[in-house]
């Protein structure tokens, strides 16, 4: 419990005004259980961490013989694991289903890139709906949900907003998404509540301070707190502080020794947000989730626990990830639940904890479920569930041609990937044997399911169509604030024209290339 919040509560005994000793005697233990009834109930702080591009297999506590992660292990002993929890096999459509409890694709997200990363206006997130219910709510790091003004955090239900452009640093892409000018990793210009901050030093510390500095201010105020740190680490391009890079050189490819370090990093920065938790006295009554955003990428070469793909496919390898969740005020952790849970249960488990009310049309939103008995009981009854996952990403105006390119639907034993390939979970999490012919029922249910699922949404791809602007907000914004402008490349980098794209959807006509793509 906060005890500063603690300690300026007028106590129960202060209101009394009674004259008998015996009368307040006899009170005392009715107060003493109205006490400890309200201890109970209070709703907690919430911190959620997300590195970027992290996979299952880049922790040692899940397996990774090479890396070194000892924060997160020592988390992962105090936590609810869930070990078959998964996401969408890219950037902005996991953020997109995090923050509104239903699948990216109903949000009209269907890349990273190209006005297909903006969130629709017309859902609520999960920010606006704890900022209802008396939360005070803050986002460091990447947001990747539209960088144009009317679709920043700042006006999607965030108090504080502390974040980098596109998804990435330095990132430059046609239309609306794309960082502030010149940006790397280290000493980024960062968008802080409408204005740039040239801050210092590198960008996982950088965003990991101010959380913290934001947190400090806020645990003393009387309002639970939702601090959201998607981080933009350990994304490529695979810059990281010399030392870091050090430990796994020799030990790894080099590219993976970059990425290690950057994880080993995050961890570092990790470790110092849960040792301020109990330093601050809030650490019984703070919920840390702490999940990755996709698949594995740098580090799948070396150990991606006996799955198979990574980021960008809708196999196992793409789409499931750590998930350790830790209230010690509400549930005990240090074990593990194998329900099939996802993204878009986040939602209605932080409404519930935070005892939100949910108005019809949020309610129709709400594709998840609440994890809370599960967290509570890991072995709580979980009726089986159908899980859809597309990697999305098709050439504009092409999407009723990639139906059953690159996608999977499953339940908690079979998945069904792309219409053609059947795995049977239980018996082969590798996916490699293809038991399609033998499971005929199985399959024709899965596909009935997929096709009513594909039916609901196509009419709501909004942003398939859209041009964006001739100049990236961020770097606009950054011009209006310090001066400067693009020259001709940067203009002809961020021209939205569709004609001057190659066609797998990438720059073309500039001949310009990303070093991070998404």
């Amino acid at each position: 419990m906060n005890n500063e919040r603690r300690s300026r509560r007028i106590k129960p005994w202060q209101a009394l005004r009674v004259g008998a000793y015996g009368l307040l005697t006899a009170l005392l233990p009715l107060i003493g259980a109205s006490r400890a009834a309200a201890a109970v109930a209070e709703r907690p702080n919430i911190v959620f961490v997300m590195p970027d591009d992290v996979g299952y297999g880049d922790y040692a506590c899940l397996g990774n013989p090479i890396i070194r992660t000892p924060a997160a292990n020592a988390f992962w002993k105090q936590s609810v694991r869930f070990t078959d929890f998964h996401v969408s096999p890219t950037c902005a459509p996991t953020r997109a289903a995090l923050m509104t409890g239903r699948h990216e694709f109903k949000n009209g997200v269907t890349h990273t890139i190209y006005e297909r990363e903006r969130l629709t206006l017309k859902a609520t997130t999960i920010a606006q709906v704890l900022k209802n219910a008396g939360y005070t709510t803050g986002i460091f790091g990447k947001w990747h949900l539209g960088d144009e003004p009317d679709r920043r955090p700042d006006r999607r239900g965030f108090d504080e907003m502390f974040i980098h452009g596109g998804g990435g640093i330095g990132q430059t892409y046609p239309g609306s998404c794309g960082d502030a000018p010149g940006n790397t990793y280290f000493n980024p210009a960062i968008l802080h509540n409408g204005r740039f901050e040239k801050t210092t030093g590198y960008c996982t510390d950088v965003f990991f301070r101010q959380a913290l500095e934001w947190m400090d201010e806020k645990r003393k105020g009387a309002a639970p707190f939702f601090a959201y740190i998607p981080l933009n680490a350990a994304h490529a391009p695979l810059q990281v502080p010399g030392e870091y890079f050090k430990r796994y050189k020799g030990k790894v490819p080099d590219d993976t020794a970059r990425f290690y370090g950057m994880i080993e990093n995050l961890d570092d920065n990790f470790g110092a947000l849960l040792k301020k938790l109990k330093e601050w006295g809030i650490e019984e009554n703070t919920l840390v989730i702490f999940l990755t955003d996709n698949g594995g990428t740098f580090g799948v070469k070396v150990y991606n626990a006996g799955m198979r793909g990574g980021k960008v496919t809708p196999y196992e390898g793409g789409t499931r990830v750590p998930s350790f969740w830790r209230w010690p005020a509400a549930f005990k952790g240090g074990v593990d639940c194998a329900a099939l849970t996802a993204h878009i249960d986040l939602f209605p488990t932080l409404a519930e904890i935070a005892g939100a009310k949910l108005s019809d049309e949020v309610k129709r939103q709400v594709e998840g479920r609440s994890l809370l008995p599960l967290l509570k009981n890991p072995k709580a009854a979980w009726p089986d569930r159908v899980l859809v996952t597309h990697v999305g990403r098709w050439p504009r105006g092409k999407a009723a041609e990639w139906k059953f390119r690159n996608c999977s639907i499953r339940n908690s034993r079979f998945a069904l990937v792309n219409n053609a390939e059947l795995y049977d979970l239980k018996i082969d999490p590798g996916e490699t044997t293809n038991v399609i012919e033998q499971h005929p029922e199985i399959v024709a249910r899965l596909r009935a399911a997929y096709d009513e699922w594909w039916s609901e949404v196509l009419p709501r791809l909004e942003n398939e169509d859209a041009i964006g602007p001739k100049i990236n907000p961020f770097k606009a914004l950054y011009w209006k604030q310090f001066g400067g402008g693009p020259d001709e490349a940067l203009l002809r980098q961020m021209d939205p024209d569709p004609a001057n794209r190659s066609e797998n959807g990438r720059p073309g006509a500039t001949g310009l290339k990303q070093k991070n793509p998404n």
